[in-house]
């Protein structure tokens, strides 16, 4: 059992321009920092500018538990327009910002070789380098690590290519309803979406598929059970980084030894409890685990 397991998101980093003000954001980051709310030691790799936005980021995340392995680079401080529709946002991303130039480090090297856990996605692979650190990074990942690949699709940057190499280095993937209609088009299946998930299960060796449809529900699969549950009726303020609590509850109670589907109900709570809240890093109560029993 891994008391406080190491938990690190491996990615863009950036601010949440929303509505209502800027918001730390950053889907691999956003799981570290779930994660690290709930006990977990989260790291997050990725870099900033040399700019009033990046050092402002930074002071942010150094008010919160989460643990940094943060670089800072010649290119702007990355963020994200975001506009919302009934609580659902729609997601402008800049380009060519730092987080597009994430360096190798000893001190990243470190961090992945000792984890419990590493969260990627397709985004931050964008640009060749980021690409090049991340798969170097998953390269020298500790082998009996948790390598949770959230395919997370934004706009035009992904490729069947790179899916296909990111998911041969994972052993945990995320997706979406959304999602699986845009890969089942690449991969040119017409099949139903519990087909897919088991199609991919099997021919990728995961020890996890994880599946969201939203607010209707969430199914886990592995090779022996399949947990299936309901999605909570919540006042959903807005859904900003609800997959990525899933996904940073998931790992945490997962790695503490949790059955998969006690562990599978505290992450649906925790993606509801974070609906109910702004942005992607709320603060989290004193007594959540109460309140989520």
């Amino acid at each position: 059992m891994c008391k406080y397991p190491l938990v690190v998101g491996v990615g863009e980093l950036l601010w949440d321009r929303l509505p209502t003000g800027k918001r730390v954001g950053g889907a691999p980051a956003n799981v570290a920092y779930h994660a690290s709310c709930l006990g977990a030691e989260g790291y997050v790799i990725s870099a900033v500018g040399n700019d009033k936005m990046g050092k402002t980021l930074l002071e942010e995340i150094g008010k919160t538990k989460l643990h940094t392995c943060i670089e800072q680079v010649d290119y702007p401080t990355g963020s994200v327009h975001v506009s919302l529709s009934g609580g659902i946002p729609e997601y402008n991303i800049v380009e060519q910002v730092a987080w597009d130039y994430i360096p190798v480090t000893d001190k990243a090297l470190t961090l992945v070789k000792k984890a419990d856990a590493v969260c990627f996605g397709t985004l931050c692979s964008r640009n060749d380098v980021s690409h090049d650190t991340i798969i170097t990074l998953l390269k020298h990942t500790n082998p009996s690590a948790y390598r949770l690949f959230d395919i997370n699709l934004r706009s035009s940057y992904y490729s069947k290519e790179l899916i296909t190499e990111l998911l041969n280095y994972a052993n945990i993937f995320k997706i979406n309803k959304d999602e699986s209609i845009v890969l089942k088009s690449i991969i040119d299946a017409e099949i139903s979406d519990d087909e897919l998930c088991k199609m991919l299960l099997e021919k990728y060796n995961l020890k996890y598929l994880i599946f969201t449809d939203g607010s209707i529900s969430s199914t886990i699969y592995t090779k022996d059970e399949k947990s299936t549950i309901q999605t909570p009726k919540v006042n959903t303020v807005d859904t900003i980084g609800a997959g990525d609590a899933f996904s940073g509850a998931f790992l945490y109670y997962t790695l503490t030894e949790m059955p998969l589907k006690e562990a599978h109900k505290m992450a649906v709570n925790i993606s509801a409890f974070v609906c109910s809240q702004s942005g992607a890093w709320p603060v989290y109560p004193k007594v959540l685990h109460d309140y989520l029993a």
